[in-house]
């Protein structure tokens, strides 16, 4: 797989990943700001605002029309959180040209409706319509209340809240629902200029062919744009070690309680120094060979699913765990045992190689579509090298179980969350 990438301007650069396997192409505009506690929620919302209306589709009907003549075209919006940055991504899905039925440059086409949107909103004396932001807040408000009813979900949340009290790691990428009900008209307007001016670009295109003139056309948008104010995308700090456990425990009314724990490891980086992290975090809970499940889930039968997972980037790792409230504390301690027999060097030789081989058959799948390959590269960002999901499956297979102990050694145990049932009365 070919990767090529072009400089449009002032921190912006545009990738492209060729891949014949897709009969469409994806391009995503990928935005890259820090986080900012009294700004996220405006961010959030920005990418989700500008694909559903612009100056010359100002209502989603004539968007979807336009959107149906390129052949049913899919807009795509998110807001994401990696290390201490924001994502904010918009994107387009089109069927390659050389599939049209004449021969129509239809990416082209795109590609011009997704710079449209982002660049020239719907919106009047600087400020966005109200009636379409009183939409939008509605459909954000309702994502965080259905966040706060999944408890899988709020656990793991307020457990990221707790170990990163100072730091903008802790803050939710969607904001609050008083962060949401606060947005206006103008306060959305002002966020979306800042975006264009400070924000890191990253502009991927996966498909088959790079259309001529695809990347001339963003940098000509970026260069009436002042941006000698772009971040630095550097900036994302190690975790650092809890001089004492944090314990933080709540009550709900619920069946089955919540454990969450979370680690620090004592590194962090980019896929060139991380494989060892990776494969050490999957071992110790990361499929149905690892330590978590094998024993503690299946052995010890202390809960109904034990898995962990690690943050490459922050050099975090998190363990989740749904229990009964008696086993709670049970469970804790077998999870800390599993840990510490990992960092004694007990590992088997299935444990290591069921986990080579279940991490770079996991790599594999990541050409089985355009969006999850996306997905990858807007993640690879202030990397050194750009590694592609092959090029990371072999540096997992040189992975040695010397290194995976010796990465399992830096572990500590930084805050442990605690949803549990209320007292009956």
């Amino acid at each position: 797989m070919a990767i090529n990438k072009t400089l449009l301007s002032n921190g912006a650069e545009g990738l492209f990943i060729k891949n014949s396997r897709f009969k469409t192409t994806l391009v995503t505009v990928n935005f890259y700001l820090p986080l900012n506690r009294k700004k996220v929620a405006s961010y959030a919302l920005l990418p989700f605002m500008l694909t559903t209306c612009s100056k010359r589709y100002p209502d989603f009907s004539k968007l979807n029309f336009k959107l149906s003549k390129l052949y049913g075209a899919e807009l795509m919006a998110s807001a994401e959180k990696i290390g201490d940055y924001q994502l904010l991504k918009m994107g387009v899905a089109v069927i390659g040209d050389k599939y049209t039925l004449d021969g129509e440059q239809l990416t082209a086409e795109a590609v011009a409706l997704l710079n449209e949107l982002i660049f020239e909103p719907k919106a009047e004396n600087g400020e966005f319509c109200e009636l379409d932001l009183e939409r939008e807040k509605r459909k954000a408000i309702e994502h965080i209340k259905g966040d706060f009813a999944e408890k899988r979900i709020y656990s793991k949340t307020r457990l990221i809240e707790e170990m990163y009290k100072d730091s903008p790691y802790g803050i939710s990428k969607c904001g609050t629902i008083e962060d949401v009900t606060a947005i206006t008209g103008k306060s959305l307007y002002s966020a979306w200029e800042e975006m264009l001016k400070t924000a890191y670009i990253r502009v991927n295109v996966i498909g088959d062919t790079l259309p001529s003139g695809l990347f001339d056309t963003l940098s000509q948008r970026l260069d009436g744009i002042d941006r000698s104010g772009v971040i630095d995308l550097n900036n994302t700090d190690l975790s650092v070690p809890a001089n004492k456990v944090n314990t933080v425990v709540e009550t709900e009314e619920l069946s089955q309680g919540k454990l969450c724990m979370g680690f620090t490891f004592s590194k962090n980086g980019d896929d060139n120094n991380t494989a060892d992290m990776l494969v050490c975090s999957d071992i110790f809970g990361g499929g149905p060979y690892s330590k978590l499940f094998t024993n503690v889930r299946e052995k010890m039968s202390l809960c109904y699913y034990c898995a962990a997972r690690s943050v490459r980037i922050k050099g975090l790792l998190t363990v989740e765990s749904g229990v009964q409230k008696e086993n709670c504390d049970k469970a804790q301690k077998a999870i800390l045992e599993e840990l510490l027999k990992l960092q004694n060097g007990d590992i088997s030789e299935s444990e290591f190689n069921s986990s080579i081989l279940g991490i770079t058959d996991s790599l594999n799948t990541y050409n089985d579509s355009n969006t999850t390959l996306e997905g990858w590269y807007s993640t690879r960002i202030g990397d050194g090298d750009i590694l592609s999901p092959e090029e990371f499956a072999e540096k997992i297979k040189a992975v040695t179980k010397e290194q995976v102990v010796e990465v399992a050694k830096g572990i500590k145990l930084h805050t442990v969350f605690k949803l549990l049932p209320k007292e009956e009365k």
